[in-house]
């Protein structure tokens, strides 16, 4: 039996027509879109492209870059300058923000991104993804510095991600709530696929590199012990551990099923401030759980409510289903005190 899916497009003039999203939003959108199809269909013939080596090159962060990453970023770079209103563009793979405009506008729109996210999982063939945010200027701009991008989370108007798995799934919000696509290869479309996406707010899984155990502090280490001590601890019942080393994979599982993701700050990245980067990860991921009724914290603060010091700024992440980002909160909280 053939469902009749809401396209797209279809579902933003319906946003447009509720709420005001905009026709620039909604090109913009689309043009998002249409890079993670690409970026889909390189994914899954970058074996015969012989494009999923590494690079000789390294990004900003110091990291040797995969083929794929730098492909993928030139495939953002590209669409997301077709719209008008975009003023300039920050990439975990790019050292300083590329303006696109000499004299940005109240209205105008800042686009962040991480290009592709878990790349190391390419050559064993496991998920990988894509992140963007928007903010909206309330201002003009005069001085075009990498200062002039630091604004919170909770100024985001969209965010989202693409996720390239069996199927390409787009998960977006525009502040109303999560919904989520899947391209249906063949047509160009992507398919509303899981409408009104929200979060169970009780889990029994968590994701973490276990392998980094020794660093943790001592709210984070007390809180996977009692969650690996299962029936016979103070919790009362077995917990699953998962990890897959794509930030966009845990994200989109405990988005679907319920859990909680943590990369926190440690001893061997806290002079870094963490491992993930609070404008183009943390923020549009915070801002997705939060619309669908979880929750995002740095163990101590609202991750949507920390000022950016850097655009490539790390950051503590704990995020999921909000009964469980609370009690490691709590446990924070009892140890800072």
């Amino acid at each position: 039996m053939t469902i009749d899916r809401q396209t797209l497009r279809k579902f933003l003039l319906q946003e447009e027509e509720k709420h005001g999203l905009g026709q620039d939003m909604m090109l913009l959108i689309e043009d998002i879109a249409t890079s993670c199809r690409i970026i889909a269909h390189q994914i899954r013939n970058g074996p015969f492209l012989d494009i999923l080596g590494a690079a000789e090159t390294e990004n900003i962060q110091g990291e040797t870059q995969k083929q794929l990453d730098v492909i993928a970023n030139d495939i953002f770079l590209s669409h997301c300058s077709n719209c008008a209103r975009v003023a300039a563009l920050v990439s975990e793979e790019i050292d300083n923000v590329i303006w696109l405009k000499d004299a940005p506008k109240k209205g105008d729109y800042l686009v962040y991104f991480d290009p592709l996210d878990g790349s190391s999982n390419l050559n064993v063939n496991l998920s990988v993804g894509s992140i963007f945010s928007v903010v909206e200027l309330d201002e003009d701009i005069t001085d075009l510095s990498n200062d002039v991008v630091l604004f919170k989370g909770a100024r985001q108007i969209c965010a989202g991600y693409a996720l390239y798995g069996p199927s390409t799934s787009l998960i977006l919000s525009t502040g109303q709530g999560v919904n989520g696509f899947t391209h249906k290869i063949g047509s160009g479309e992507f398919l509303l696929t899981f409408p009104d996406m929200r979060l169970p707010q009780e889990t029994s899984e968590f994701a973490i590199n276990a392998s980094r155990f020794g660093s943790w502090d001592a709210p984070i280490r007390r809180y996977i012990e009692e969650c690996i001590a299962g029936e016979n601890g103070v919790r009362g019942r077995s917990f699953n551990m998962r990890w897959t080393a794509s930030m966009v994979a845990e994200v989109h599982r405990i988005l679907m099923r319920g859990g909680v993701f943590l990369y926190p700050k440690d001893a061997d990245n806290a002079h870094m401030g963490g491992k993930l980067r609070l404008l183009y990860e943390a923020n549009p991921m915070g801002f997705i759980i939060e619309q669908a009724g979880g929750r995002a914290s740095t163990g101590t603060a609202r991750i949507l409510d920390v000022q950016p010091t850097g655009h490539h700024q790390r950051i503590s992440v704990i995020l999921g289903s909000k009964s469980e980002v609370e009690l490691i909160d709590s446990y924070h909280a009892e140890a800072g005190a």
